[in-house]
């Protein structure tokens, strides 16, 4: 069968709101043009983030009367560090109420000012979370990568020889670990080879650095793997992603990803001495570290997310459901990253936009529109996100889990081609404040001279 159904029944609605041109247009300029500060009524079809916007399973609700709110020892946390010990294989788990705080606690005990973190590319709160404990991020994506168009089975593979040739020249000692992100959420949704994973895990272990593996689409990475890299085929995803963990000394995980949690992540590795140091910095800012910032319903419900994100009938949906948006816009001339990836849809707004220079930001002038003409909210990938780090102007339509239907995405669809067809009257945006860190989030615009 050729058509794409839900593997899933829907069993609670929430409603959503239209709106007119003329109200998004005051929504906007109320904004200061910047969709992280629409109000969340005011959307439509929200694609801003793939994180904490799945929708739980039945399962997963009931599991949240099993919480265990105790404040140590947590029954919940016992529960849930089973599953990640059997899926991740570390030894010591420590939770976290998002994947950022887990990066901020890691960065914070493995970094000093001065040392240097290499990653096929880090995604903006990583590189945030190094440059503020004064270390430096540098992404080492393969050379394909850089062309959007270019239909590679694993685009989001790191350089390993510009890998080496980065150790060489800083010295290992100045790299306190080495990241992998599963997948390559800046360079396009992209999935990361095993093959690549051991060429990586080779280099780390030539040099004596630490490979960590930012997890947050490991399922999605994990499923990839078995379409695309052969000797896999036969492999069940959590067996696959059993390899890729055996490759890593530890790891980062957003649970609101691919836990389908609301709320949630965690920090792992092998090693006694870092996992002290981390839980004693998790307890000063976090909590105990059976409960790390998070309700133990919440730890429940990312146990049983952990194990229903590996269903293969879920992942086959997934993928396919994300590349049919890709296909149908792309086919009709839109110029989005190549191959569709399985979280979302970046369109290559330097493509479609040549007569908005990058200085007017084109992405966020897409994103823009795609809200005032149907009520569509999107997020840019570019030089507002990334700064002068930039090496595209892309607009993620980042797609939530188990949440919207194939009529939704037709509606996407038709709205995008719209948009598409009087691409030239749209105009490039002016930034009239930023802030230092993340700039993206608050930033605030209007509409260029």
């Amino acid at each position: 069968m050729k058509t794409i159904i839900e593997p899933f029944k829907i069993k609670a609605i929430e409603p959503i709101r239209q709106t007119t041109v003329k109200e998004r247009e005051a929504h906007l300029e109320e904004a200061g043009y910047n969709l992280f500060l629409v109000h969340a009524r005011n959307v439509l079809i929200d694609l801003l983030s793939d994180s904490g916007t799945s929708a739980m399973s039945t399962e997963q609700w009931a599991a949240l009367m099993r919480g265990d709110e105790s404040y140590a020892g947590s029954e919940s946390f016992y529960r849930m560090r089973r599953v990640v010990q059997n899926i991740f294989g570390f030894r010591h788990v420590i939770p976290a109420h998002q994947g950022r705080a887990a990066e901020r606690i890691l960065f914070s005990v493995m970094c000093k000012p001065g040392d240097v973190v290499p990653s096929n590319t880090h995604f903006d709160t990583t590189r945030a979370n190094i440059e503020f404990v004064g270390a430096r991020a540098v992404d080492l994506p393969i050379p394909e990568a850089a062309d959007t168009q270019a239909r590679l089975p694993f685009k989001g593979n790191m350089d390993v020889e510009a890998l080496r040739k980065l150790i060489v020249e800083v010295t290992p000692a100045r790299i306190p670990l080495i990241m992998v992100t599963v997948t390559n959420n800046s360079a396009g949704g992209q999935p990361v080879s095993m093959a690549n994973l051991r060429a990586v895990r080779a280099a780390a272990d030539e040099f004596g650095v630490p490979l960590y593996i930012d997890a947050c689409r490991f399922a999605e990475n994990a499923y990839f793997i078995k379409l695309r890299e052969p000797g896999y085929e036969c492999r069940t995803p959590k067996q696959i992603a059993q390899e890729m963990f055996s490759l890593g000394d530890g790891c980062t995980f957003s649970a609101k990803k691919d836990a389908f949690a609301n709320i949630g992540g965690f920090l792992a590795t092998n090693s006694d001495s870092l996992a002290e140091l981390e839980k004693n910095l998790l307890i000063l800012t976090e909590g105990f570290p059976t409960y790390g910032g998070l309700a133990g319903r919440d730890l429940e419900a990312i146990g049983v997310g952990l194990e229903e994100v590996l269903h293969e009938d879920y992942l086959q949906y997934r993928i396919a459901s994300t590349g049919y948006l890709g296909r149908r816009i792309a086919d009709h001339g839109v110029p989005i990253v190549e191959p569709p990836g399985a979280h979302a849809i970046y369109i290559d707004a330097g493509r479609m936009l040549p007569h908005i220079p990058r200085a007017q930001f084109p992405a966020q002038a897409l994103v823009v529109e795609l809200y005032r003409h149907a009520g569509i909210r999107s997020v840019e990938i570019g030089s507002v996100m990334f700064g002068e780090n930039a090496t595209h102007e892309l607009v993620r339509l980042a797609i939530p889990r188990r949440v919207y239907t194939q009529s939704h995405i037709d509606y996407v669809v038709e709205a995008i081609l719209e948009v598409n067809d009087r691409r030239e009257k749209i105009r490039g945006l002016q930034m009239t404040y930023e802030a230092k860190f993340l700039r993206h989030f608050t930033a605030r615009f209007r509409p260029a001279a």
